[in-house]
């Protein structure tokens, strides 16, 4: 077959006036059209990563790039849950490029705590499931947060109380008492994160928990659950029958 007539793979380089032509030429454009006409759903994770970083890096071809983020860290949702220093320590991606990707998560998060905060918070559980995922699923450091719930359990708001280390977090149960009090919550419930991925409870997660219900009781200030979120999914304390 003639040269000019062979198919010109992916991986050639294509010649136009005697120069030439990168085979990523194109690229973006063609990856644009297949997400508006097919859907996201036609995407591989790296291609949804494209997307993203072609906003932030507007001369290159970021395919590699997209690829070294997934191998780095593990999975889309491992990607857009690292944080800044973690992105921008990745050898190609900007601190520009890094933000972008984070404020996708944090549209990510906002979202689904929207479906949260639309409707009493128990008859939503899966809904609320996804959200503390979503939100701390990846978190590098414990995060203990609480969500403070009105008499119709419908989400007053959603606190961070503390903020610890890779593999403990300090929980004062005065504290959660306290602020329930302030915002006239009748209802909470806790939720924190284990960075090292397995949600299993551990004994001192269950003490913790024990001694934050016990000054709940007193002032009958109900605490309907207490979720542990890994990479893995969430264990729920009453599911479990710890509560």
């Amino acid at each position: 077959m003639p040269p000019s007539e062979r198919p010109i793979s992916p991986s050639d380089q294509a010649v136009a006036g005697g120069v030439a032509v990168p085979h990523h030429k194109g690229h973006r454009a063609r990856l644009r059209q297949r997400f508006l006409q097919a859907g996201p759903d036609s995407l591989a994770d790296y291609e949804l990563l494209e997307l993203v970083l072609f906003l932030a890096i507007p001369r290159r071809d970021v395919k590699p790039l997209a690829k070294d983020l997934l191998t780095r860290f593990g999975s889309l949702a491992g990607v857009l849950g690292a944080d800044i220093p973690a992105l921008s320590a990745v050898d190609g991606l900007s601190e520009t490029a890094a933000v972008a990707l984070k404020t996708v998560h944090a549209a990510a998060v906002r979202v689904t705590r929207e479906a949260v905060s639309d409707a009493p918070v128990l008859s939503g559980w899966q809904a609320l499931n996804d959200y503390v995922r979503t939100a701390l699923a990846h978190e590098k450091r414990e995060q203990f947060r609480v969500l403070f719930l009105d008499r119709k359990n419908r989400l007053i708001v959603d606190e961070a109380m503390a903020t610890g280390t890779i593999d403990r977090v300090a929980v004062y149960p005065r504290e959660v008492v306290r602020r329930a009090l302030e915002l006239d919550a009748s209802a909470v419930i806790l939720v924190h994160n284990h960075p090292s991925g397995d949600p299993r409870p551990s004994k001192g997660d269950i003490a913790m928990t024990r001694m934050v219900s016990d000054a709940c009781d007193k002032l009958d200030i109900t605490v309907h659950d207490h979720l542990v979120v890994g990479r893995s999914g969430n264990a729920s304390f009453k599911t479990l029958g710890l509560l």
